[in-house]
């Protein structure tokens, strides 16, 4: 039984035939979805319906709802990495939909869409990193090439890690490594990298970082550095502060009875998803020593998962990246308040 069919509320419909050999294949280009089964279905596309694709990537959840929403359906992608536009060329030409590319961080091409008056059943986000960006070595994103400093995900942004990393204060640096990537030895890391300065390549960004923290720190658990390489990333990119901007622009969206997911990988992107879930899903708000409601506060959503869906034993063995991937969902059931 899939994580999917364990979770699921009632009234969710879910492949529970579903096991590793139903999995999406690796495309000839060996992008491989995370999640992708469970995504689908939590939101259940259907037939002629409207879904927004708010981080494209390599496409390979779309390739599925596509299938699912057939030529009557309509699937807009956005994503603002150009890698991801020529992928979305290929994946237009054979897709079994109604297609559109809207080229713009996600919160951004969201509100272009409300702007024009879409509206949608189906939404969802797959956060952080796509594997687009992880594999080109060139782009800084891996501590396991040697490369420029870059880290951007929009290649046309000024804002850079090598500018961050030569320019920013101790105490800047300390805060970003502390707060976006939960770093225990941010304090001692800032101090390696304002005194090896000026840093160019992502093998000086690893050696800072290990001269930073304390020998044994070296040898625990993943990559010294992994924790440094995403607060830096976050930071280049605005990743929070996109993903508090276009979380309920992505709601507004929505008509009532569409549903929305979302797939992060990192506590800081889940608890933000939770948080706003969560608060729709609030009905009344009385003091609990009143005896009757005076508020009229209704719920906005229904939280389709109880807890964060994760990827089980076969799909963590086929695609290590998917450990630490979290899916939530949620039900429209009305309007925000205070949505235009």
């Amino acid at each position: 039984m899939t994580a999917a069919a364990r979770l699921a509320p009632i009234g969710v419909k879910v492949n529970i035939a579903g096991n590793s050999s139903d999995r999406p294949e690796q495309s000839p280009r060996g992008h491989l979805p995370v999640l992708a089964l469970e995504l689908v279905d939590l939101i259940g596309p259907q037939p002629g319906e409207t879904v927004i694709d708010c981080t494209f990537g390599a496409g390979g959840h779309a390739r599925l709802v596509a299938d699912r929403i057939g030529p009557e359906g309509t699937l807009i992608a956005i994503d603002r990495d150009p890698v991801a536009e020529a992928r979305f060329q290929e994946f237009e030409t054979q897709a079994k939909c109604r297609t559109r590319f809207i080229a713009s961080e996600f919160s951004l091409g969201l509100k272009d869409l409300q702007n024009e008056g879409i509206r949608a059943s189906a939404l969802y986000m797959d956060l952080g990193m796509s594997s687009l960006q992880v594999d080109a070595a060139d782009r800084g994103f891996s501590y396991s090439h040697d490369a420029p400093l870059d880290m951007r995900m929009d290649p046309r942004q000024s804002l850079t890690a090598e500018e961050i990393l030569n320019t920013w204060s101790e105490q800047q640096i300390s805060r970003m490594l502390r707060d976006l990537g939960e770093e225990r030895y941010a304090g001692g890391i800032s101090r390696q990298i304002v005194a090896r300065r000026p840093l160019h390549t992502t093998s000086d960004l690893v050696d800072a970082i290990k001269a930073g923290m304390p020998a044994a720190a070296r040898f625990g658990s993943g990559h010294p550095a992994r924790r440094s390489f995403q607060a830096l990333r976050i930071a280049v990119n605005g990743e929070l502060e996109a993903v508090d901007a276009a979380l309920p622009i992505a709601w507004d969206t929505l008509e009532i009875g569409g549903r929305i997911a979302v797939i992060s990988f990192h506590s800081l992107e889940d608890r933000r998803i939770k948080r706003f879930f969560n608060e729709l899903a609030t009905g009344c708000t009385c003091p609990p020593e009143l005896p009757v409601c005076i508020c009229g506060h209704e719920p906005e959503a229904e939280v389709l998962t109880r807890r964060p869906i994760s990827a089980d034993d076969d799909e963590v063995a086929a695609n290590p990246r998917a450990r630490s991937a979290r899916l939530r969902g949620a039900l429209k059931l009305a309007e925000r308040e205070g949505a235009h």
